[in-house]
C-alpha cells in the first residue's frame, strides 16, 4: 500500500492525536453490555505480497491465512464483482469466527463516484457478498481522494439508501472533509444517524486522516506502517488508545494492518494481537505459535 508513503518516516510526528470532542459522546450513547469483537489481520493473503510467510508447499494461501489471523480486509472486491460461489468458496474455506472485511467495487467509488448510475453495481456487489453470511464483516467504501465536498449531495442520497441491516464504513480522503469543522460535523451527523462508520486511516504522509473522530460503537482502522522501526512504537500508541475507548463503552475494533511493502503485515500484526491480548485479556491467537508450522515467524 503506497498511500501516504514518504521518504523520510524518521521526520514524521507520528503521534496521534486527541480524540475528538464528539467520540466519548458516540461511546457513551452506544454503550452496550455485548462482548468485544476484537479482529486483527492483513489486508491481503497472497503469496506474491507477503513474501515469506508462507510455508513451502502450502496449497492453498486463504486456508493458511486464515487459520494464522481471524480476519482478512478483503480488498480484491475493489477491482470487480465476484460472484457468488467464489463467496461461498471462500466462506467454506475459513474457520469458524473468521471474518471478512470487503472492499466495495471501484465502480461505486472511483469510476461513477457514487452518482445515480452506482445503484445496479451495489445491488449486484451485496446479492454475492452476502453469501459470506456469517462471516461477513462491515463492508468499506474508499472514496478517491478527488472526491470532494462538493459532491456531498451524493453521500447524502447514497449513505440513506444503503441497506441498514449490512454494516458500512467510510473513507474520505480529500483533505477539505475534515478541514472544514462545517462539513466535517455535517458528515459526522450524517454517517452517525446511518449507523456507518468514518474510517480512521494512520499513515506517514496524510496524519489530517486521522481525525480520532468515531461516528458508531466500531473503530476501523487501517494503519499503514512504513517498514521504518518507528512502526512499532505507533501500535503501542494504538494500544493504549484503544483501552481508553473500550473503557468508555467500545466494543467494536477492527484493525487491518499494511505496509508499504506488505511482507513485514503479518510480522506487525502479530506484534499488536499480543499487545492488545495483553492488555484487554483477549485470547486471539497468535501467528505462528504452532511450532509445527514453518513461517517467517
Amino acid at each position: 500500500m503506497k498511500f501516504g508513503k514518504v521518504e523520510r518516516p524518521e521526520l514524521i510526528d507520528f503521534s496521534l492525536p486527541l480524540d475528538h470532542t464528539d467520540t466519548a459522546s458516540v461511546l457513551n450513547s452506544t454503550k452496550t453490555t455485548a462482548p468485544l469483537s476484537l479482529y486483527i489481520g492483513c489486508a491481503k493473503w497472497n503469496k506474491q505480497d507477503l513474501k515469506g510467510f508462507y510455508p513451502r508447499g502450502t496449497k492453498d494461501e486463504l486456508v493458511y491465512y486464515a487459520n494464522q489471523f481471524n480476519c482478512i480486509e478483503l480488498n480484491a472486491t475493489f477491482y470487480r464483482i465476484f460472484p457468488e460461489d467464489q463467496f461461498k468458496k471462500w466462506y467454506h474455506k475459513t474457520p469458524e469466527g473468521f471474518k471478512f472485511f470487503p472492499k466495495l467495487v471501484q465502480n461505486v467509488s472511483h469510476l461513477k463516484r457514487l452518482n445515480e448510475e452506482v445503484h445496479p453495481y451495489v445491488d449486484s456487489y451485496l446479492a454475492n457478498v452476502i453469501h459470506l453470511k456469517e462471516k461477513l464483516g462491515t463492508i468499506f467504501l474508499q472514496m478517491h481522494s478527488n472526491f470532494a465536498p462538493k459532491d456531498f449531495d451524493r453521500v447524502i442520497r447514497f449513505v440513506e439508501r444503503w441497506p441498514k441491516e449490512i454494516r458500512l464504513a467510510i473513507e474520505f480522503r480529500h483533505t477539505d472533509w475534515y478541514n472544514e469543522n462545517s462539513i466535517a460535523t455535517e458528515l459526522a451527523s450524517l454517517l452517525s444517524e446511518n449507523n456507518i462508520t468514518n474510517v480512521l486511516t494512520d499513515t506517514a504522509g496524510r496524519r489530517d486522516l486521522l481525525h480520532m473522530r468515531l461516528t458508531t460503537n466500531e473503530a476501523f482502522i487501517r494503519y499503514v506502517g512504513a517498514n521504518h522501526e518507528s512502526d512499532y512504537s505507533r501500535l503501542d500508541a494504538w494500544v493504549e488508545r484503544l483501552i481508553k475507548w473500550k473503557n468508555e463503552g467500545l466494543r467494536n475494533i477492527h484493525f487491518f494492518v499494511h505496509q508499504n511493502i506488505e511482507e513485514e503485515s503479518p510480522l506487525l500484526s502479530k506484534y499488536f494481537i499480543e499487545k492488545m491480548n495483553a492488555s484487554l485479556g483477549t485470547s486471539l491467537k497468535l501467528p505462528g505459535e504452532n511450532p509445527n508450522e514453518l513461517s517467517l515467524f
